[in-house]
């Protein structure tokens, strides 16, 4: 089948889930959680053939450790990827609120509405669990998806689309083609020109792939292309609480794109040599070399810069970051609502972990990225990031020509 009559499938797949009620897709969910958690031996098991060819690729030189690492579907994984499909089912439905009434005038009313977006085009790597993530919010939101996973997962991702739509077959009226997947670069180029189709495109993977797509296409595109995230340790900042929460942030699981690439030590912070001592502990290799300010390391490498004071940390941050996730460690409130108010990041947070920027760790069950847009959306993009809203207008043979003649007046009451 061609890219495009995939995509045509898509588009009437979309506007067939747009209809279904709550109860329906929340079924969906249930079924595809309780399906992937009978087959996850299969799952496993097509994990493990593409493991075996990435090694290959490892020592290669063609893959890094860091993909190798993304690549993984273990237990844990799969646990999470399920509890997180049941957490989807259980949100709110984000289709359909009403976001504003307003009365414009006697038996005329103004109605703003969230609705799906319509047909996704998801690019991502080596991370076979998007499958699931990404899959169940566009049920749950009413969207359709096409999915183009890495070579590298190929599998893996078969596998799991399959037993996803082996779920969903067994849902009475849930539309066919809601999930589909292609596996080529050449439909990766189609999908990029589809925008009589497609809706939005999210690229998941390096900067390098959100470049090359951005480039590309004439489809909004929603994500970001780095992950350079700060913490500055500020002058008052407990040593305990810096040592725990840097520590947390890069070496967690440090090929997120969440993972603190940057520390900045306020210079009269006090515990500086132990902090950083305890860091080296860690396994954390430490440059402080001007070149790893904009660099995304994914790996135990921080770069570290003794700054004069607040001013300067965020100046530093808003010059080399990649406004993802930022952090300030202090015991002096004003300046962490300062960091939080001139930090220009899509997460701005106050002694706490950059890893907590997730949306499965944000309580939307799970994410489809994270964006570092200004417009639609911006950090952990869950469900409410995959709806839009339309206007609807109630009235009664209303005609503008009353109001332009004076003939009658506007009101313009908000009731919500």
């Amino acid at each position: 089948m061609d890219f495009t009559q995939i995509a045509k499938n898509a588009k009437e797949a979309s506007l067939k889930i747009s209809d279904l009620s709550t109860e329906i897709r929340n079924e969906a969910l249930y079924k595809i959680a309780d399906e992937l958690e009978t087959r996850s031996t299969e799952v496993f098991d097509a994990n493990k053939q593409d493991l075996s060819e990435a090694e290959k690729l490892v020592r290669s030189g063609e893959l890094t450790k860091s993909a190798f690492n993304r690549l993984k579907l273990d237990e844990n994984k799969m646990r999470d990827m399920l509890q997180g499909i049941r957490d989807i089912a259980k949100l709110q439905d984000p289709v359909n609120r009403k976001l504003l009434v307003r009365e414009l005038d006697e038996g005329l009313t103004l109605y703003k509405v969230s609705c799906p977006i319509g047909v996704l085009g998801i690019i991502f790597e080596a991370r076979p669990d998007v499958i699931a993530q990404i899959s169940s919010l566009a049920v749950k939101s009413a969207n359709a998806v096409i999915l183009k996973g890495g070579k590298e997962s190929v599998n893996t991702n078969k596998k799991i689309l399959s037993v996803i739509n082996s779920a969903l077959e067994q849902v009475k009226g849930f539309p066919k083609n809601v999930i589909q997947q292609v596996f080529s670069r050449d439909d990766v180029a189609e999908m990029l020109k589809c925008d009589k189709y497609i809706n939005l495109i999210i690229p998941r993977g390096g900067k390098n792939l959100v470049k090359f797509v951005k480039e590309n296409t004439k489809i909004p595109v929603l994500g970001h292309a780095d992950g350079i995230c700060h913490i500055f340790v500020d002058e008052t900042a407990d040593l305990d609480m810096a040592i725990n929460v840097v520590t947390d942030a890069k070496t967690q699981y440090p090929s997120a794109c969440n993972s603190v690439e940057t520390l900045l030590i306020h210079k009269n912070f006090k515990g500086k040599d132990s902090l950083l001592a305890s860091l080296q502990l860690s396994e954390i290799k430490l440059t402080d070399s001007p070149e790893s300010w904009a660099f995304e390391y994914g790996d135990k490498i921080l770069s570290y810069k003794i700054v004069s004071g607040l001013d300067e940390a965020i100046e530093h941050i808003n010059t080399y970051g990649s406004g993802h996730t930022d952090c300030i460690i202090t015991q002096n409130v004003e300046n962490a609502e300062k960091f939080m108010n001139k930090t220009d990041s899509a997460g701005v947070y106050f002694n706490v972990s950059t890893r907590f920027a997730d949306g499965f760790r944000y309580g939307f069950g799970a994410e489809v990225g994270i964006s570092t847009n200004k417009t639609h959306a911006r950090g952990p993009v869950g469900l409410d990031g995959l709806t839009i809203y339309k206007y609807k207008l109630i009235g009664n043979g209303n005609i503008v020509e009353d109001y332009v003649s004076g003939k009658k007046k506007f009101r313009h009451r908000d009731i919500l």
